[in-house]
């Protein structure tokens, strides 16, 4: 039987798959395609998923340096200057889709992650000992038994609807989005960007731009084609395929000048694509017995913003080592249980995030007066750093049973002595971070903080217990910790501090 089988082999099933590996299960993937998509998605992460990113050694694959907070931003197509605020969550990694799949997938390969491709989920039978899938192959028709099955599918997901699970919501159909990979003049794009139209105006590059009559975005990428998408409300939808000439059409009505689009230069493949509405739906469960759901399978919203793969690829860092350790019958109680009470919050904070900046994108002066409002409000840095923690998923607090106003938090980069935490949480497994003087708890990897308290760190990266005293940290191990991660399957609660030097584990 194998461990683990996760329909979908996207972002969110990759970094599932790799999680589960990392916490020693067995997770068997399996999608349609017989090839990676190449068609041209997201441009990039928002959130704090690029933080975890670099706790599990991935980010130096995408990017030079080390994760920083980004100076500014947009919500809602307003500007977010950020660069005045001390500190805030919103780090932004400018990467296709494609290329992240792709690390990803080298990550999983890495970890002896099997992905079988051209294989495509049709049917499932649970019961209390397990999963077995029907799967349609290159060589006909086969089953495949499996302790649990998860959902990684995307919003049209197969595995939904064979588990039963509801997915409420809304449809919008009053609105036509188009994007296209086109080449613009070269004279009109400034050294940030942007694009300068001769009768309009700038508009400012990687960002939604409003007008009364609708929405553009332009964005030019290195040794890419540049991308310009707009997007109009209550405007019929031809019947005709998209063309180049229609993208310009539109791109002249929204900004009431015309912008002269070539084909784009470079290899494809090259983007033409024209979207009529929208949905925003929610699962209603995102587990049903052996069946769970994760990232679009789950939670379908509006892009803007860019919360998506923030919001799924954390769903699969905080699924995979509750799964793993239910698989390896080592879990607390109530652990799997608490996968669904975490994320489903968080993926209502982006419907309600992605909602509210649909409303101020929307055409017509009511909308213009209240843009006026809403950026007189972010003049102020206290609303910037409310919009910084939506944006980021940082508002999102779990309950961990410990009332630190670090608990329940993405723990953060604090100073170590040795290897600093990114390194240290490469595992996957619970980190004991503590200042010199706790002793360490056995069968915990210890980290050694310069100053501040002691941390009990999850292995999805967010902090369980956090104190200058032991209190409660007992309870916090029999809640988050899984039994086999104990040397000798001993628990041990440090002591309250000593100046003494440190045990290690």
């Amino acid at each position: 039987m194998t461990d683990v089988v996760i329909a979908g082999a996207g972002p969110n099933g990759l970094m599932l798959a790799a999680e589960l590996a990392l916490a020693g299960v067995r997770p068997l993937v399996l999608d349609p395609l017989p090839e990676p998509a190449t068609e041209p998605k997201a441009n990039g992460l928002v959130g704090q998923v690029v933080r975890l990113l670099d706790r599990r050694g991935l980010y130096e694959r995408l990017a030079p340096g080390r994760p920083r907070p980004a100076p500014a931003f947009v919500f809602g197509a307003l500007p977010l200057d950020l660069a005045d605020l001390d500190d805030h969550p919103l780090h932004v990694l400018g990467v296709p889709q494609r290329r992240l799949e792709g690390v990803l997938a080298e990550h999983a390969a890495d970890l002896g992650v099997e992905v079988r491709r051209g294989h495509a989920v049709h049917g499932l039978d649970q019961d209390g000992g397990g999963v077995t899938v029907e799967v349609d192959g290159p060589t006909g028709t086969s089953r495949v038994t499996a302790a649990f099955l998860v959902g990684a599918d995307g919003g049209h997901s197969t595995i939904r609807g064979l588990a039963g699970i509801g997915f409420p919501g809304v449809t919008r159909d009053d609105s036509v989005s188009r994007s296209a990979h086109v080449t613009v003049p070269s004279e009109w794009v400034d050294a940030d960007g942007g694009l300068t139209v001769p009768g309009y105006g700038r508009v400012p590059g990687f960002a939604h731009h409003r007008t009364d009559r609708g929405l553009v975005v332009f964005a030019r990428f290195p040794g890419r084609a540049d991308l310009v998408t707009t997007t109009e409300w209550d405007t019929p939808e031809p019947d005709d395929p998209m063309s180049l000439a229609e993208m310009r059409e539109s791109l002249g009505r929204v900004l009431g000048a015309d912008v002269p689009l070539a084909p784009p230069a470079g290899a494809g493949p090259h983007l033409l694509r024209r979207l009529r509405g929208g949905n925003t739906r929610l699962a209603d469960r995102y587990r049903v017995g052996r069946v769970l759901l994760v990232g679009d399978a789950a939670h379908v919203h509006s892009g803007i913003g860019g919360p998506g793969l923030n919001l799924g690829l954390q769903d699969a860092a905080n699924l995979g080592w509750k799964l793993a350790a239910e698989v390896r019958g080592t879990a607390p109680t109530g652990l799997l249980d608490s996968y669904e009470s975490e994320r489903r919050p968080a993926a209502e904070r982006v419907v309600v995030s992605s909602q509210a900046q649909s409303a101020l994108l929307a055409p017509g002066s009511e909308t213009t007066a209240l843009r006026t409002l809403v950026a007189e409000l972010m003049a102020e840095p206290v609303v910037r750093g409310r919009i910084a923690d939506l944006m980021s998923g940082a508002d999102v607090r779990y309950d961990t049973g410990d009332d630190h106003p670090l608990a329940g938090r993405f723990a953060p980069d604090v100073e170590t002595v040795g290897a600093p935490l990114a390194v240290r949480s490469r595992t996957a497994r619970p980190l004991w971070v503590a200042p010199a003087g706790w002793p360490a708890v056995p069968g915990l990897e210890a980290v050694e903080a310069a100053a501040g308290p002691a941390m009990l760190v999850r292995p999805d990266g967010y902090v369980a217990w956090a104190g200058t005293e032991p209190d409660g940290m007992a309870a916090a191990l029999d809640r988050w910790v899984p039994a086999d991660e104990f040397r000798g399957g001993v628990r041990s609660v440090p002591t309250t501090p000593a100046h003494t030097p440190r045990r290690t584990s």
